[in-house]
């Protein structure tokens, strides 16, 4: 079993809130309880996901994002110069009995990114302070990538950034300086969440940037450069992983397509440890992508879906792991659900008890291929 992060049985981040957690988030929305007590009511919560993390056999644990209402705006919103706007962006989504579509608020760059409070210092310190001995914290945060996806030059204010340049050097010195305060936390698996790398797979959303006046062929380019910019400075001890996601909303996803059109410039450039890749149906493609995987990077297998709750038989896990093994040495994978089961605070359609059994058969299964 590997050590260090990612470990053999990981999992993304995100779990299904519990419902008095959800009741009090609903509270506090009303007026009808203090900040305090909902954290109150958050920290109890993120006690009881913390243990079940170990008690099913995991190495790592997260707080289940249970602080956040979305999995990357309540991080990006905290960057100075990123405000929400009145404009509102749909994302059309799909799901095996239909559409749906999601409504978020737009964002506007209107000023210099820079970091101003660490976000998500405290939420993590509180973490590290529940894990215990053999379990080792992990903070995920929104790729800076996330930033520019969401609305594209249009986004940025012309007066503030001229030169998109200046605009790309600035986010990822606001990143690169979370990064270095994390660490200085104690955080030594960090993982960014990033949507764009796997929806630039898909012809449609490569056509939707491209009418939008991005430069959808070469994107990919761009935020692999940025991303790396962002942990160039990272100090030794910091496992740095990224998770690539074709859309997490109750049960439904926004892209399809394999790994190809970014395989190649992805895993031979991106400067993480670890990649965590969707591989629950025919949306994600075949393993051939992963030829391109230098030595000494770990790809998590992301064949449980988080999607539904049935449960996976561990025979058809062990037989697609041995295909990901033809095109990449077998010491070099390691096992997970394909995403969040809780990317935002409404969670996927399934319960917590199918929830605990993914994640227990996730562990056994990874026990049992590499000992």
């Amino acid at each position: 079993m590997r050590d260090t992060p990612p470990f053999r049985a990981d999992h993304v981040g995100s779990l299904l809130r519990p419902p008095r957690l959800l009741k009090a988030r609903e509270q506090h929305a009303l007026g009808e309880i203090t900040p305090a007590e909902l954290r109150a009511v958050e920290d109890d919560a993120i006690r009881e996901v913390v243990r079940m993390q170990r008690d099913v056999g995991l190495r790592s644990a997260t707080d289940g994002e249970f602080r956040r209402t979305s999995w990357h705006m309540d991080f990006i919103y905290r960057l100075g110069g990123i405000r929400p706007t009145d404009e509102k962006i749909q994302v059309h989504f799909r799901n095996e009995n239909g559409e749906l579509d999601f409504e978020s608020a737009a964002l506007a760059v209107d000023g210099p990114i820079r970091l101003e409070d660490t976000v998500f210092g405290g939420d993590f310190a509180f973490l590290a302070s529940q894990t215990g001995p053999g379990i080792t914290a992990k903070l995920t945060i929104p790729s800076p990538s996330m930033v520019h996806y969401r609305g594209g030059r249009a986004a940025i204010d012309p007066a503030v950034y001229a030169d998109e340049e200046q605009f790309w050097t600035d986010l990822s010195a606001a990143y690169a300086e979370q990064v270095r305060r994390v660490a200085a936390l104690g955080c030594r698996y960090l993982q960014l969440d990033d949507t764009s790398l796997a929806y630039l797979n898909d012809p449609a959303q490569r056509r939707l940037l491209t009418e939008r006046g991005d430069d959808a062929e070469h994107q990919h380019l761009r935020y692999i450069r940025q991303i790396n910019a962002a942990i160039a400075g990272r100090p030794a001890g910091l496992n740095v992983t990224t998770h690539m996601c074709r859309g997490n909303f109750r049960s439904s996803w926004a892209a399809e397509g394999g790994y190809d059109f970014v395989a190649e410039a992805l895993f031979s450039e991106l400067a993480v440890d670890g990649f965590f890749l969707e591989y629950d149906d025919e949306r994600s493609g075949d393993f051939a992508p992963l030829r391109f995987v230098p030595p000494g990077k770990v790809v998590v297998l992301g064949l449980v879906t988080t999607k539904r709750g049935a449960l996976e038989s561990k025979d058809d896990l062990k037989r697609r792991i041995d295909e990901a093994a033809r095109h990449i040495p077998l010491d070099q994978l390691a096992l997970s659900p394909q995403c969040g089961f809780s990317s935002t605070v409404e969670g996927n359609a399934l319960t917590y008890d199918e929830q605990v059994a993914k994640l227990r058969l996730i562990a056994e299964t990874a026990a049992e291929v590499w000992g």
